[in-house]
């Protein structure tokens, strides 16, 4: 007797590609909120990394030249 292949079901990958790439609407609306999304992240990333490396340089943290700061 001769076994016949099974087609398997696919991985994780294969699946999201069915899935996305099923027609063009789906792809395109997937990409779109994919772009600004991955956008805000990376905007928000780098400003927390700056904010964190900058801390006490930046220009609001510098005292008014000839003041003395204030404890309240």
């Amino acid at each position: 007797m001769a076994s016949t292949p099974r087609r398997t079901s696919g991985g994780l990958f294969e699946g999201l590609y069915r899935v996305i790439m099923r027609c063009n609407s789906v792809y395109v609306t997937f990409i779109i909120p994919g772009a600004f999304l991955g956008e805000w992240a990376v905007d928000y990333g780098v400003h927390r990394l700056w904010e964190y490396s900058n801390i006490g340089k930046r220009y609001e943290d510098i005292p008014v030249l000839g003041q003395r700061p204030t404890d309240e």
